[in-house]
This record gives C-alpha cells, sequence and structure tokens, in this order.
C-alpha cells in the first residue's frame, strides 16, 4: 500500500468510518477507467484495421510462423544448421543477427570459433514452458538492448504489454505507434511474437501499415498455453492418440541405452547434447548415455541434475506407470552414474561469493553461520578457522549490523 501511495495512484482517505480506508486518485482511476473502455486518444488496446483481402492471415498460419520463428531461435541455441525457412506464406529465413547478439547478451549461447554453444542458463531456457521462454527473452532485450539502441523504455513497456490485450487473428495500424514502437517491429517479428507484412521475410506494397499479433504475443499476460512447445510437450508413440495427449517420449535401460518417440528435429537436437546417438527411425531415435557424450554436456555447462531432470521429465508414460506412482523414476544406476561422470569431469567447482572471517568470538561466529544457513546462501565453513563463505552479504550483513547495535 506504501508503494502505491508514492506512485500516486490510491491515497488515503481522511477521517475515515474504518481504521484505515484508500481510494484511487482521481488521475489514475479517470485514466484506468478510458484504458479499460477504450476510450480516449491513448490507443491502449491499438487500433484495428482491414487487411487487404490478398494480404489477410489467418490463425493456423499465424500459429505456423510464431512456431517456426520460435524454433528457428531455439534450433540456434542447440547447435542445429535446420533453422532455415519458414514455410508457404511466411518466406525463408534465419535468425537473425540482432536475435544472436540477444541471446549472448542473455547468455543464452556462447560463440565459440564460428559456432553458437549453448549455456547451463541457455539449457535452463530450453526447458522452460514457450510463456516463460518469451518473457525470459523480453526481459533481456528490454535490460540490454532498449538502453543500447537508444529506445524508450516505458514505449517498450507499454507496446509489451498492449500486445498482451491484442485480438489473435486482427490486423492493428502502426500509424500510432512511437519511433520506438515502430523500431520494435522489425525485431518482435524475428521472435515471432508478431507477423508483418512487408518485413525483411516477407514482400508487400502496403503491409508496412499493420501488423498481426500472434499467439506468442496474445498469451503474454495471460496463463493461457502460448504454443505446443517441441520441446516441454513432447509426444510419446504417434500410432496412439490416447499417449500423444501424454508427456513424455523417452526410455531409459539399466544399460544405458535410450530410445526417444519422436520426430521433431528439435527434441532430436537436445538429446545429442549429453547422448550419443546411433539409429533414426520414422517415429524413433536410439542411442546410449556414455562417459564422453555426459562429459561434452558438462564442458558446455550443463549439469548432471539438468540432465537428470530433463529425462525425468520427458520420460515415457510407460515408465511412469511402472514406477507406480505417476512419477518418473529413472534407473538409480543411470542417475548415480550421471553424477560421477559429471564429478570426474568437474573435480572443482567455483562459486562466486564472500568470505565472512574476523568475528570477535565464537558465539558471534556460529550465530552468523547458523543465520546464513538459514537463509541457504552457506557454501562453506570451517569452525576451526571461525569464518564461512556465503553466496549472497545483503541480508546477512544487516543481520550482523542489527546484532551490534544490541
Amino acid at each position: 500500500m506504501s508503494v502505491l501511495e508514492r506512485l500516486h495512484i490510491i491515497s488515503a482517505v481522511q477521517d475515515p468510518p474504518t481504521p484505515r480506508a484508500y481510494r484511487l486518485r482521481t488521475e489514475f482511476a479517470n485514466s484506468l477507467r478510458a484504458a479499460l473502455t477504450g476510450g480516449g486518444n491513448h490507443r491502449s488496446f491499438g487500433v484495428p484495421c482491414d487487411a487487404p483481402d490478398e494480404e489477410r492471415v489467418t490463425v493456423p498460419q499465424l500459429d505456423d510462423f510464431a512456431r517456426r520463428q520460435w524454433e528457428a531461435i531455439l534450433y540456434y541455441m542447440v547447435g542445429s544448421t535446420s533453422a532455415t525457412g519458414l514455410g508457404s506464406g511466411a518466406g525463408g529465413t534465419t535468425v537473425t543477427a540482432g536475435t544472436k547478439s540477444l541471446l549472448q547478451l542473455g547468455h543464452l549461447v556462447e560463440v565459440k570459433g564460428q559456432r553458437a554453444v549453448i549455456t547451463q542458463g541457455g539449457f535452463d531456457f530450453l526447458l522452460k514452458e514457450v510463456n516463460a521462454q518469451v518473457w525470459s527473452l523480453l526481459i533481456v532485450y528490454l535490460e540490454e538492448s532498449s538502453p543500447t539502441l537508444s529506445m524508450e523504455t516505458v514505449d517498450v513497456l507499454s507496446f509489451i504489454f498492449m500486445l498482451g490485450s491484442l485480438e489473435l487473428g486482427q490486423a492493428y495500424s502502426t500509424a500510432n505507434l512511437t519511433p520506438t514502437q515502430s523500431r520494435m517491429l522489425e525485431d518482435l517479428n524475428d521472435f515471432g511474437l508478431i507477423y508483418r507484412m512487408g518485413s525483411s521475410t516477407t514482400a508487400s506494397t502496403s503491409g508496412g501499415e499493420y501488423f498481426y499479433p500472434t499467439r506468442l504475443a496474445t498469451t503474454l499476460t495471460s496463463d493461457a498455453t502460448a504454443l505446443t512447445n517441441t520441446i516441454s510437450n513432447s509426444l510419446s508413440s504417434p500410432s496412439s492418440p490416447q499417449a500423444q495427449q501424454q508427456k513424455g517420449y523417452i526410455i531409459i535401460e539399466t544399460n544405458y541405452r535410450l530410445y526417444a518417440y519422436t520426430t521433431s528435429l528439435l527434441q532430436i537436437a537436445v538429446l545429442n547434447l549429453f547422448t550419443r546417438l546411433h539409429t533414426r527411425f520414422p517415429n524413433l531415435v536410439s542411442g546410449k548415455l556414455t562417459k564422453e557424450s555426459v562429459q561434452r554436456a558438462v564442458d558446455l555447462g550443463i549439469k548432471s541434475d539438468q540432465i537428470i531432470s530433463y529425462l525425468k521429465t520427458h520420460a515415457h508414460p510407460q515408465m511412469r506407470a511402472a514406477a507406480g506412482s505417476g512419477e518418473a523414476r529413472l534407473p538409480p544406476t543411470v542417475m548415480d552414474q550421471i553424477r560421477l561422470w559429471q564429478m570426474e569431469q568437474d573435480r572443482m567447482v567455483d562459486s562466486p561469493g564472500f568470505l565472512m572471517k574476523d568475528f570477535s568470538g565464537e558465539e558471534e561466529y556460529r550465530r552468523n553461520r547458523d543465520y546464513a544457513r538459514d537463509l541457504a546462501v552457506l557454501i562453506w565453513w570451517s569452525d576451526a578457522r571461525r569464518c564461512f563463505f556465503v553466496s549472497r552479504i545483503e541480508q546477512l550483513a544487516a543481520f550482523a549490523k542489527n546484532q551490534a547495535k544490541r
């Protein structure tokens, strides 16, 4: 409530009948009413317009465009060379230089030589739902690209939230957009959030006057699924319609052999990060988890727990049924061996943080150490030396300061 007051959104009621009462400030209330009803000249919900008949785009075409654009980015992250083409109606495309630079700024990929290599953060990114992936990339775009390109942050935020309120399949005019928002159109087209005729991937004489939001954009501020993520919503055996509705497509045996019921090139590329794949059938790929394949993934920054989590999340429904509890259970020998292979590769682990030492006595040391443990920031400690190492220091410093005052 204090924050809302400082932002002049609410104000306290003088002499209210109840102990504490607030009301919306008149200026904010009027603006909110105008935004909700579409009144005024602010155009909070965009300006709908009619596209020429020959250039109208259907919702399935928008979904196809958005999915292919987004998967092209994911293909690039996993080092795939097949991120080309968006099919008929959208024209061929590749991941643009601006998008590649954005992925590097977000520490999702690292360029080694002439090739992009996925990072640990990038692998975490791949495991998220599409909505979370989109927001993660937009946050990087807001924090990194906007200041670099001298774009107005308020305009960027305003346009992003406006996209979340637009109607799928409706064309919207670009005439009322600010210069910053007009510059955003090309970038958001590259991400697959909007479909714009006349962009670098299309050709039109009049398309630059309007744009279509895709499902990636219209679900930004809702809990609806953006698109069927070919990584997080995988298919099992394609011959079984019931199995297709369930998540999971990976079967692992105790001899480290892996079978994946999938036709997705993207899923195969992700598996190839930590598996030695050797056979591919129309609806199945098979391979084996080996010391070399797992340690190759470790070299990329992918941790053993991430690999195990991925395999559990996308385990075939038969593995869940075998577990009895409905939760996938990998063979213990496989999980243990994956962790051992990482330990062989990473005998030392570095962690950024702060070393706390020079305490006045044993009691002060133990009090601060225990508090750090309660905060889950304690990484290492030595009772003999009266020192410990923490990942964060803000709350611990405040705690120590308060203790000193007593």
